[in-house]
């Protein structure tokens, strides 16, 4: 069973009439074996890392993946099994945590484009600047920290961020950094599940923070504003892709069939070589036949 099917089926290119209550974090789909998926995901694997191999080669396109989601929906493990494949040379990761002094001296796309993938490349987000329309719009008091003027912070201030995102990945996506973005989307019921099991199994343990529990206590709030978020920045270019994830494998297929799908769009090949080129290889071979 092919997998492109699969990465439309949660691909929003016009938020216009996105509500996040249409998509069922549990879904998997038609896929009901465990066993056939994670063989489909290998094979995703496998393709992606011949793909990126022309990615490099060729050295004019990049490709930017974004990663929100509430804790526990498993950005972390996601990254891993999908991204398995790739050359580590051409790949990067970059996670966001709380801004540095530093970082809050400057606006709020500061940090992350100092990060953004150089052609050839894969870059990899594990949030993004897509926090400053989350935890800054559900903590308030994050905003302040921020050092804006008092008179342009006002009643628009989250429309105003959403244009700035829109116009900064319109500006990426005409210099040839393709951007996919991907909200794993948890059930607060799976997101206990997993705590849980973070506090009674010893080897995972070292996950366990109480700012988690913390945040769950915000869980309207963050839907809201992950709804938000997906409704006035998914576009044609920058799609969101709002994945089931409540079930881990299947969130890796899901992810895994965007990614390929979107790397074979691209039409991607080896450079070819002139004949000038040629004549050089020509040369080169001879010169090492002497040897």
């Amino acid at each position: 069973m092919k997998t492109a099917k699969l990465a439309k089926s949660y691909r929003i290119d016009d938020g216009k009439h996105f509500r996040l209550k249409d998509f069922d974090p549990a879904d998997t789909g038609n896929w009901y074996s465990v066993e056939e998926a994670n063989e489909r995901l290998q094979k995703d694997v496998a393709r992606m890392e011949k793909l990126q191999d022309k990615l490099y080669a060729q050295g004019c396109w990049s490709l930017l993946l974004i990663f929100q989601a509430m804790d526990a929906a498993g950005k972390d493990g996601t990254i891993k099994h999908v991204m398995s494949g790739v050359n580590p040379e051409g790949c990067q990761v970059y996670s966001f945590k709380v801004p540095s002094a530093t970082e809050l001296q400057h606006d709020f796309l500061w940090r992350t484009t100092l990060h953004l993938p150089e052609s050839g490349h894969i870059g990899i987000f594990n949030r993004s600047y897509y926090e400053e329309v989350l935890i800054v719009r559900v903590h308030p008091k994050a905003l302040e920290a921020e050092n804006i003027p008092p008179s342009l912070v006002t009643k628009n201030v989250w429309e105003e961020r959403f244009e700035d995102i829109r116009g900064f990945e319109r500006h990426m996506a005409r210099n040839g950094t393709v951007i996919r973005k991907f909200f794993l989307h948890l059930s607060k019921k799976e997101q206990k599940r997993r705590f849980l099991a973070r506090l009674d199994e010893p080897g995972k343990n070292w996950k366990f923070s109480a700012a988690d529990i913390h945040e769950r206590e915000y869980w309207d709030d963050y839907q809201k504003a992950y709804e938000d978020m997906i409704r006035n920045t998914a576009t044609k270019h920058a799609p969101w892709y709002v994945i089931p994830a409540d079930n881990k494998w299947y969130a890796h297929l899901a992810v895994s069939a965007a990614i390929v799908e979107t790397l074979e769009e691209l039409n991607l090949a080896y450079p070819k070589v002139d004949a000038a080129k040629r004549k050089e290889l020509q040369a080169a071979r001879k010169a090492l036949a002497k040897k």
